[in-house]
């Protein structure tokens, strides 16, 4: 008698991560995922998570796929010159994982990125290469309580840091003397200083990429699980000789982030298209009676010349203002940005919109009195208003 040949059984798609004995796959099918920025280390961060199963995932940059990107950018294609990265990232993720929930923002993060999209997310995971863009993805996540993990490559280097302030550091607990100098001086120069500065790109290759958004992806998952992961500290990855090592920061008593952060209501009603004065009524609702509207950003309200007193209303972040935006049209001389963070009840700022000040779309702004805040989350934005993912709503 001929003994039947053994059946094998096809494995379901993450039979080999459920084998795993705490792995819980439905948990990753649920979680949303904000990652920002898409170069080569973002690229590694968004190939892992889809290969990984999780659920929804929203990524943001606002630069385009060049042709230096190919030799160090797993998700990009030759054919993708020219398009934007994070629309490039995003199909290709669902490529790999076609139930992935997608969304691309072709954005400048540090203008165009609402507060909103912070509070959507479970956890947010940063693959940038500049403090600033840190400085306010840090502000951002300790303000809607969210863990983020930062990851930064140099050639065969690099790091992967956890933060959850305000029970852990945070990014601003880690910078030193140095850091803020060179931050400092580049806020201290004039805008068109700033346009002035071309910004060279970090030698790195995908070595040290894939290394760090490896250890990016794993602690994010390792916290999703409930087990201990690296928060308040960092992972220092030294591929020249292998003498890598784990640090833990202290937390700096002088950083802002460390008080529980106020709380945030979704308020369906209200837009980027409503008027602030709408929500200036929204706040005295919430808290009775109210001092001011802090926004979520720095804002250039206007461009005054110191010479000839000519003012031009401008209402725009400072990356988002145009050169000829700074050109006195009388003088021809630059002028001086006039900034705005609060508005006031006597402004005449109450009359424009969030939109018309510059602010993004799904943003957060701050109603306060005394020492009372409340932060007002722009929900008539909510890109997933009308899907399940708004279930978000509920969690503080």
């Amino acid at each position: 008698m001929v003994e039947a040949p053994a059946m094998r059984l096809a494995e379901g798609r993450f039979a080999r991560l459920e084998a795993i004995q705490w792995w819980d796959q439905p948990l990753l099918a649920r979680t949303r995922v904000l990652v920002i920025g898409a170069g080569a280390l973002g690229n590694e961060v968004i190939k892992n998570l889809a290969l990984l199963g999780i659920g929804h995932l929203a990524v943001a940059d606002m630069d385009h796929v060049e042709r230096s990107n190919l030799c160090r950018s797993v998700l990009f294609r030759s054919a993708d010159e020219g398009r934007p990265k994070a629309a490039c990232a995003t199909a290709a993720a669902q490529a790999i994982y076609p139930e992935l929930q997608a969304t691309a923002l072709v954005v400048n993060v540090l203008a165009g990125l609402g507060l909103g999209w912070f509070r959507w997310a479970d956890a947010v995971i940063g693959a940038l290469d500049n403090r600033e863009a840190r400085v306010f993805v840090n502000a951002a996540c300790a303000q809607m309580g969210r863990p983020w993990f930062d990851g930064g490559i140099e050639v065969l280097q690099g790091v992967a840091r956890g933060f959850a302030p305000p029970r852990t550091a945070c990014y601003e607990c880690t910078m030193s003397e140095v850091d803020w100098s060179v931050l400092n001086k580049r806020r201290s120069c004039s805008l068109l200083a700033r346009r002035a500065v071309e910004a060279r790109g970090t030698p790195t290759t995908p070595i040290a990429a894939s290394v760090i958004g490896a250890i990016q992806v794993q602690e994010m998952i390792k916290l999703l699980h409930g087990r201990d992961a690296l928060l308040g500290g960092g992972f220092v990855f030294e591929g020249g000789g292998h003498q890598s090592y784990r640090v833990n920061y202290p937390v700096n008593p002088d950083c802002p982030w460390h008080e529980p952060p106020p709380p945030v209501q979704s308020v369906a009603a209200l837009s980027s298209g409503a008027p602030l004065a709408a929500v200036w009524a929204e706040g005295v609702r919430q808290l009775g009676k109210l001092d001011a509207l802090d926004l979520s950003r720095e804002l250039v309200e206007r461009a005054e010349c110191t010479f000839c007193r000519h003012s031009v209303e401008v209402l725009q972040p400072a990356e988002l203002v145009r050169e000829d935006q700074l050109i006195c049209p009388g003088c021809r001389r630059e002028c001086s940005p006039v900034f705005v963070r609060s508005v006031g009840p006597a402004s005449r700022l109450l009359e424009k919109t969030p939109r018309e000040l510059g602010l993004p779309a799904w943003d957060v702004i701050w109603a306060r009195h005394g020492t009372q805040s409340v932060g007002l989350e722009l929900s008539g934005d909510d890109p997933f208003r009308d899907r399940s993912q708004s279930e978000h709503f509920n969690r503080s």
